[in-house]
């Protein structure tokens, strides 16, 4: 069954960084987009990043995180990483990240995109 995971969530300073690991179970990442979002509660799901699938070339942010965030792809065990830098207390929310149900698609920040959803993990940033 196709599935993926979220993990490397923490309570961390603000000014700090995290690297969430986003691991492909029994599909292979190189061939599917992938998005990473994330919620606070009582607020709609935020698209926050996104890659395309294959070749990797688009990569796009939302405003809030543009500039501090960045997808890696080390290509490593099925896994991609979002790296955050320079994280602030409106950065804490549960992270998803989350891929299509299709091959070869293009990166879309966009939670309708997405078949296969993580559980979350959450990111505390304390002030």
């Amino acid at each position: 069954q196709f599935r993926v995971a979220e993990s490397g969530g923490e309570l961390v300073q603000s000014g700090g960084s995290l690297r969430l690991s986003c691991k492909f179970y029994n599909f292979l990442l190189d061939y599917y987009g992938l998005g990473w979002f994330r919620q606070v509660p009582g607020k709609e799901r935020e698209a926050i990043a996104c890659i395309s699938a294959s070749d990797r070339r688009i990569i796009k942010y939302s405003d809030s995180v543009k500039g501090r965030f960045a997808i890696v792809n080390d290509n490593v065990d099925n896994t991609l990483f979002l790296q955050m830098n320079s994280l602030s207390p409106e950065d804490t929310a549960v992270y998803y990240c989350a891929a299509p149900k299709t091959m070869f698609t293009k990166c879309e920040l966009d939670a309708d995109a997405y078949e296969y959803w993580g559980q979350g993990t959450q990111v505390t940033v304390s002030s």
